[in-house]
Parts: C-alpha cells; structure tokens; sequence
C-alpha cells in the first residue's frame, strides 16, 4: 500500500484525527510535493513510539532544537514508506537496533505545527509536519547511543510520567492518544 492510501484507509481515532486526516488528504491532492521538505508550508513526517515489552517505559530523546523529551521521527523526504522512514530515524537517533513493528498500520495521525527555528546556521520559517507514527517495542537493555547533532540524551522513561519529562503540550496529547491505546 503507497503512503497515500495508507493515510486514506486510516481509521481515525478521535475528533482531532478526523480533522487532521481530512486537512492532510485535501492537501495531498492539491500539491505534489508534500512528501519533500520542498513543500515549505506542510510536508509529511514519520515518527517511532517506542515502548518495552512490559509496557510501562517510552524510549525518548532529548531534542536538541526544541530542547525538549521526544520520540523519535523525522522527514520523509521523498520515501514513500513511512514505516521504513520511523524505523531508519529510531535507530539513528537512538542506536536501537533490536525492534519490532507492532503493526504496519498508522498507530496515530497528526498536523504537528513546528516553530521556526535555526538548524545548521539557517532559519527554518514554520511550518506543519503531516505526521504517521508507528509503534515499536524494544528491548530496553539494549546499549543506546546519542547521534549528537539532533539529541542530547537518549533514555527510557516511565509512561506514567511522561508528561514530566515532555515540555511540548501538543506532543503530550499525542504521546496519551498512543498510550491510551496500548490499554
């Protein structure tokens, strides 16, 4: 299935979703160029929720631009598998190399709007990260590794405490959406 149907034949899981799934599809079919970073105004994004096998940690990284705990994702950048993109961006930000899928389908869908910011010496206007994530789990004795040009620590932290260590609010939501699910 091509990440197109994939955000077609998702299945919303609140208001929130509907809303946002409805924005992206409209979109994708008004410009070519939403799955580069060409697309300066929305471009899609995949992101990897990561827990262990007991269920109670999240694997996070502390993100150097928004200096903030964080799961890890990034741009797809012209790859149409956004499972592949989550599974490449978690082992590079975290050096995880032992993971499996816990599915191939979408576990949440969000419009995650992004502050303009300096990465390597250029601002970067805002602009919205049409974002898929998938949810992984991990063995969490497993070594992790910080990839120093986007993260300044990398960590499993309790998921019953993860709004203690989250500092972005929009993301909060998503992170209890996703474990909310895994109940």
């Amino acid at each position: 299935m091509n990440w197109i149907e994939s955000i077609k034949n998702y299945k919303p899981y609140c208001a929130q979703e509907i809303n946002d799934k409805e924005i992206m599809i409209k979109f994708m079919e008004e410009y070519d160029d939403v799955l580069t970073r060409s697309n300066k105004v929305a471009h899609m994004t995949s992101s990897a929720f990561v827990v262990n096998n007991k269920r109670d940690k999240v694997l996070m990284v502390h993100h150097n631009i928004y200096n903030a705990w964080s799961w890890t994702g990034g741009h797809a950048d012209g790859d149409e598998d956004l499972l592949h993109v989550a599974m490449k961006e978690l082992n590079e930000e975290t050096g995880i190399r032992n993971f499996m899928s816990l599915s191939d389908k979408i576990v949440s869908l969000d419009i995650i709007p992004v502050h303009g910011h300096m990465k390597n010496g250029k601002f970067v206007s805002p602009h919205l990260h049409f974002n898929a994530a998938y949810l992984f789990e991990a063995d969490e004795e497993e070594e992790l590794i910080v990839k120093e040009d986007e993260n300044s620590g990398v960590c499993w932290l309790p998921a019953n405490d993860i709004e203690l260590y989250s500092d972005e609010k929009h993301m909060k939501s998503i992170y209890f959406k996703i474990l909310s699910r895994l109940k």
